[in-house]
């Protein structure tokens, strides 16, 4: 099923009366569920590299898709990406009113906590695996994020 129908579906399902959609396509099943906070749930049953569910904000929340990376920095050995574990909401500091866990020019340890994604109301800190300075944050804070999707470029020491 492609990402933009997808999109499309939740769209509507906001924009609609309706509280709950569901769709199968060969061995994937998607739920779309509306709930009385007006948050639309989506539900993937048959794919294993994604989370069970994941929030999706409404069409005012949502941010620009992130800018990709140009290819001298993505090929370059000296640069490592830090890549989400799972599907869910980036976030750059632990609450709203906290300063960033990192910025832009940070060095960086293994163990540092770099983020958080939230995924179903469960907050996950995203530590560094690389010693380092952070070159380029490649999210906007509250925006979503897919499995395996960049989220920082850090120039390896």
């Amino acid at each position: 099923m492609d990402l933009n129908l997808i999109k499309q579906l939740i769209k509507i399902v906001e924009k609609s009366e309706i509280t709950e959609f569901s769709v199968q396509e060969g061995d994937l099943k998607l739920k779309i569920s509306k709930a009385n906070n007006q948050q639309t749930l989506v539900t993937y049953a048959g794919m294993p590299e994604m989370r069970p569910a994941m929030h999706v904000p409404n069409p005012a929340e949502a941010s620009a898709s992130s800018p990709n990376l140009p290819q001298k920095e993505s090929e370059s050995s000296n640069y490592h990406e830090v890549k989400s574990p799972i599907v869910g909401t980036f976030y750059r500091a632990p609450a709203p009113d906290a300063d960033p866990y990192t910025q832009v020019g940070d060095i960086v340890s293994p163990g540092s906590v770099l983020c958080i994604v939230e995924a179903m109301k469960l907050m996950n800190e995203i530590e560094c695996d690389v010693s380092g300075k952070i070159v380029k944050i490649l999210l906007e804070n509250a925006s979503p994020v897919e499995y395996n999707q960049p989220i920082f470029l850090i120039e390896k020491s």
